[in-house]
């Protein structure tokens, strides 16, 4: 019984096709194609990406219906730019740049009348960061950041 089951098993393998995703990327790392296999007969299926020509209303991340943040470019290389729009008369007042061991690598003060921020990442390393932000009624919000 055991055989029967081990050449049932090796049958059934030979006879399912693999399902195959691979991936193309320019020079500076970015993804420029997306290929997905089903049958792998040596054909791709190329997904062309879409040109970013500006950056539109559906590419920002709200995190209330009413508050719009915009941060770019996340992965960043050297700086980051932030600019915010809050709602119900809330701003920030703190900008907190944290590393993933916890610690406060920069801290930036605004007052109510500023709603944008440069971050120079030039002189950190590669990887992830926590960037919070204070709100004036206490509230906070925390983006993800990627330093290449």
């Amino acid at each position: 019984m055991k055989r029967y089951l081990m050449l049932l098993c090796i049958g059934f393998s030979f006879t399912v096709s693999a399902q195959k995703i691979s991936f193309e990327y320019d020079a500076a790392g970015n993804q420029i194609s997306r290929t997905l296999c089903l049958s792998c007969t040596g054909k791709k299926a190329t997904v062309i990406p879409k040109e970013i020509e500006a950056v539109t209303e559906k590419d920002l991340q709200k995190f209330t219906p009413n508050d719009v943040i915009s941060y770019y470019p996340n992965p960043v290389k050297e700086e980051l730019y932030l600019k915010w729009e809050l709602a119900n008369d809330a701003f920030v007042t703190t900008l907190m740049l944290y590393n993933f061991n916890g610690q406060v690598l920069n801290s930036y003060s605004k007052s109510k009348k500023e709603d944008t921020q440069t971050i120079p990442f030039q002189s950190y390393p590669s990887g992830t960061y926590l960037l919070v932000l204070n709100y004036n009624n206490g509230e906070q919000k925390t983006i993800k950041i990627i330093k290449q």
